[in-house]
């Protein structure tokens, strides 16, 4: 079986986990996740599972978690974590992935979806994401919001922006570019380490907005839930730079 990979486990294999670090941000994440499982015993899935950052420590609340991706870089470094937690994982493209199973919570964080460049795309991935639910299960998006990123780049096409890390000496710095009237982001970035060295990887996301995501989940028999503007569901603001939003299928 061929499995379609835009090649985003090799530009970033090795630093990932250092871009993306567990600290209080991740441990919201899980929280909020464990929270929004309407039934653990059913199980759980999450699109993009990536180096386990979320599926690790989630599994430690809610059981045994499923995590599917495209990247063989990114689940090799998983499987070096399998003692963190109980993970299964499956190489496989969230647009077309079917395992035959439902689970009572699906996920998809950190604008996997928005990885996907065409709107048919990510509808097909939302389609496959429900039909993996149970009667009564949830579904969970957390991606770039469009309005959000637009107004960071304060009217400019490209912009750059740095951020340091808690580590001293260490930090990243994204040269960011808005293509296609605002509709996709580009973002180059560089990750400085303490010793000197750094690394480059590219990446490119299609911007959503709360209501076309609805609008795909409503297409394969979802009910719109929530859009909140972080992990502790505060509500959404078209500031916010990411939304969550959760869904429902009917029981």
């Amino acid at each position: 079986m061929t499995i379609a990979d835009i090649g985003y486990g090799k530009q970033f294999e090795g630093w990932y986990d250092r871009v993306f670090p567990n600290d209080a941000a991740t441990e919201a994440t899980v929280e909020a996740l464990a929270g929004f499982h309407p039934d653990p015993p059913r199980g759980t899935l999450e699109f993009g599972v990536g180096t386990g950052r979320i599926a690790l420590p989630l599994s430690r609340r809610v059981g045994p978690v499923t995590g599917v991706d495209s990247s063989r870089e990114m689940l090799t470094a998983l499987e070096k974590k399998a003692d963190e937690g109980e993970v299964t994982a499956e190489l496989g493209d969230i647009r077309t992935y079917r395992d035959g199973r439902q689970y009572g919570l699906v996920y998809c964080v950190c604008s996997t979806l928005a990885l996907i460049l065409d709107p048919e795309g990510q509808r097909e991935a939302v389609a496959r994401a429900a039909e993996h639910l149970c009667p009564g299960g949830r579904l969970v998006i957390e991606t770039h919001n469009r309005p959000g990123i637009v107004a960071q780049h304060e009217g400019l096409t490209r912009t750059t922006m740095f951020v340091p890390y808690p580590e001293p000496n260490t930090g990243i710095q994204m040269h960011a570019t808005l293509l296609m009237d605002n509709r996709v982001w580009q973002v180059s970035s560089v990750w400085f380490e303490a010793d000197g060295t750094h690394r480059i990887g590219t990446e490119a996301v299609r911007l959503l907005v709360p209501e076309e995501v609805d609008g795909y989940a409503r297409d394969a028999g979802l009910r719109p839930e929530g859009h909140y503007g972080d992990w502790l569901r505060t509500g959404y603001t078209p500031e916010a730079g990411l939304f969550v939003a959760s869904y429902t299928k009917p029981a």
